[in-house]
């Protein structure tokens, strides 16, 4: 680990400030520290931005608000969010040990680096970490990889199980700088890498995620969240499925499905949602749909097998949350 310093801002004044000045800030630390002992990153300084008041979880008839510093646990066991946002404690309670839960919170969730064994080796070239150094896992090992939002540059996956049932919730940020907050859409935040990976989001220097939104959804509306892994715990996901449906009796009035595991940035598959919305639920109807959820992959050497699990578990999560399974 580098040398850095650290400090407590009291305020949200002094965090901005802070912030301005090129201090990273810090809440639960479960991934920048963890980067930081592996030399990964090397800020110069750090920012404990736990006094600022970012801790409710509010419901509204329109809206879930989510404070950035509510942690993850704390967001799981929360009454109103297990009835009426399945997906979002189901993905949470997929994610990580119970001690890291305790720990992160959810601004932190959101902003994880990407999951890929090459960017935690700074022995080996990562354009993430050092632009036009090269991306290793284009030809090299790459079973855990991404197959959508590839670019010849950059081929890790996003690692949130969150952000993709939030991204299927179609929820937003709530960022603050000095002159003001902003509003973004989860979607519109995380970017694909392109020619320039190591841009990740549209958070601007200095800007604090204050909360997250997620718009309220009508009663008929089911969710839940399915994730494949390696193993049973604390493990990322090689493929998952979050799903949102609206049902009037057997037929599928909206639609909305995310992948994980597969994208480099949470993956809304759009066009699954438009092969469901209007249709009967029925099982046939349901794998049609899931046909096309990797329309646009681009397998790697390792990770082909991806195309037909992500069909796979689109197709269960679709039926399991429909009522069929």
């Amino acid at each position: 680990m580098y040398p850095f310093s650290f400090t407590t801002a009291v305020d949200e004044h002094a965090a901005l400030a802070a912030g301005r000045s090129g201090a990273r800030y810090i809440a639960g630390g479960t991934t920048l520290i963890d980067l930081m002992r592996e030399t990964v990153e090397r800020p110069g300084s750090v920012v404990d931005i736990n006094a600022l008041p970012y801790r409710d979880i509010d419901l509204q008839p329109d809206r879930l608000r989510i404070g950035a510093l509510v942690r993850m646990a704390e967001l799981a066991a929360h009454p109103a969010v297990r009835s009426e946002f399945p997906v979002i404690a189901e993905a949470l309670n997929l994610s990580a040990s119970a001690q890291l839960r305790n720990m992160a919170s959810i601004g932190g969730n959101l902003m994880q680096r990407p999951r890929c064994l090459y960017f935690r080796d700074v022995t080996s070239p990562c354009n993430r970490r050092e632009p036009g150094s090269g991306c290793p896992a284009v030809g090299g090992r790459n079973r855990t990889h991404a197959i959508l939002g590839t670019s010849d540059q950059c081929v890790a996956t996003h690692p949130s199980d969150l952000a993709v049932a939030l991204v299927a919730l179609d929820a937003g940020l709530i960022v603050r700088d000095p002159s003001g907050d902003r509003a973004i859409r989860l979607t519109d935040f995380f970017r694909t890498p392109g020619s320039a990976p190591e841009r990740e989001h549209n958070l601007q220097p200095g800007e604090l995620i204050v909360a997250v939104e997620v718009p309220t959804t009508p009663p008929a509306l089911r969710s839940g969240y399915l994730k494949v892994r390696d193993r049973a715990s604390y493990e990322f996901a090689i493929c998952s499925a979050a799903v949102v449906l609206d049902m009037q009796g057997p037929t599928i009035r909206a639609a909305r499905v995310a992948a994980g595991g597969v994208g480099t940035v949470p993956w809304r598959l759009a066009a699954v949602e438009r092969a469901l919305i209007g249709r009967a639920a029925t099982r046939d109807v349901i794998r049609a749909a899931a046909e096309v959820a990797g329309e646009g992959a681009r397998p790697l050497s390792e990770n082909g097998f991806k195309v037909d699990l992500l069909k796979r578990t689109v197709a269960r999560q679709v039926e399991t949350i429909a009522g069929l399974r």
